[in-house]
């Protein structure tokens, strides 16, 4: 097949590819979802371990910041998720009024099992594409994961709300 040059994307095509990407990963993924050993959670309920699990030991005030969601809101969805064991509440070794949020080893196991089961589907994907287009794609995805890190980092001036905010209430 002849090589034809294609103009240059847009940043709003790219986006809109990328968009249209996500969405079937989130179908892909969701397929594995559903035999999940650990049984499944809710979206805001898996971003929410994302987050606890990226910032260990933090507080609810940070984890509802990370996710764009109001106090109340998260603290419904931490209760639900202590109470299916998956994540551990403790007083701040710090501050008598806060409360640090970490993973249970349930929540770790549940993680672990998500991104085994999303890692099959991605790689029956992969294995339908030219070796070429994996690498391009592979090089792009090194650059998207880097800038979105520098994005939600919590040290970041410019970082906005991570999710919509009425992702946890939905949980």
């Amino acid at each position: 097949m002849p090589h034809r040059a294609r103009r240059p994307r847009t940043r709003a095509e790219v986006s809109a590819d990328a968009s249209a990407a996500s969405e079937l990963l989130e179908v892909l993924w969701g397929r594995g979802q559903e035999a999940a050993a650990s049984g499944t959670v809710s979206p805001s309920q898996l971003r929410a371990l994302l987050v606890i699990e990226r910032q260990e030991g933090t507080n609810l005030r940070s984890l509802g910041e990370a996710l764009g969601s109001r106090p109340p809101s998260v603290s419904r969805l931490c209760d639900r998720m202590e109470a299916m064991g998956l994540v551990q509440r403790a007083q701040s070794p710090t501050s008598r009024r806060e409360v640090e949020l970490r993973l249970s080893l349930r929540g770790r196991t549940l993680l672990e099992e998500y991104r085994e089961l999303r890692a099959r589907e991605v790689s029956a994907v992969l294995e339908r594409m030219e070796p070429a287009a994996v690498a391009a794609l592979a090089e792009g995805l090194a650059a998207f994961h880097a800038a979105a890190s520098e994005r939600l980092s919590p040290e970041s001036a410019t970082a906005g709300p991570l999710l919509r905010e009425d992702i946890a209430d939905s949980a």
